[in-house]
């Protein structure tokens, strides 16, 4: 079965269960990670892995109105700006702890995308989260209450999930400019 493209409308609805959400700079996608045996975290983290499938995915345009359904898409892991895990079935409710109870008290950044969309991430981070060196090795590091900025949020409603995430995960490389104000 071949993607097909949708307008948004109340009466499109999907009976799907979505569990991660996907940012990219060309759309937000939501779905089920195929085969999920970890937290989203590990398996971004995964340095064996260059494609995630998604299950049952939607894909939201960030240029335009289009949404497209599909049973299943593979996403780059370096086309991932950020990503949630909705529901926590195996959530990353461990790196969420960790970040909350770091031995030192989390600091405000704003972070800039400067790819085709211009994305400014504001939100509290354990300091120097996005060094090479803190993590060992890690590519991608927890912003707690992020604000994102630069998208417009006003198009289909399902683009409404960035406004409330209590968290995302974000890719180091992703980022080109950041604000610390510790």
């Amino acid at each position: 079965m071949s993607p097909e493209p949708h307008k948004s409308s109340p009466g499109n609805s999907c009976p799907v269960l979505v569990e991660d959400l996907f940012l990219t700079d060309s759309f937000l996608i939501k779905g089920r990670v195929a085969g999920k045996y970890h937290r989203l975290t590990k398996m971004l983290e995964d340095s064996e892995r260059r494609f995630i499938s998604i299950e049952d995915a939607v894909m939201i345009a960030l240029r335009g109105n289009e949404v497209v359904r599909t049973p299943s898409v593979m996403v780059n892991v370096k086309e991932i700006i950020l990503a949630h895990e909705l529901i926590d079935l195996g959530g990353d409710s461990a790196q969420r702890s960790l970040a909350q109870n770091a031995a030192e008290k989390p600091v405000r950044i704003r972070a800039f995308y400067s790819g085709s969309v211009q994305i400014e991430l504001a939100g509290r981070i354990d300091h120097g989260a996005y060094e090479p060196a803190k993590g060992m090795g890690r590519r991608y590091f927890v912003m707690q209450d992020p604000v994102i900025r630069g998208l417009k949020l006003d198009g289909p409603s399902e683009l409404r999930l960035l406004e409330r995430l209590p968290y995302a995960i974000v890719q180091k490389d992703k980022l080109s400019y950041i604000y610390d104000f510790s």
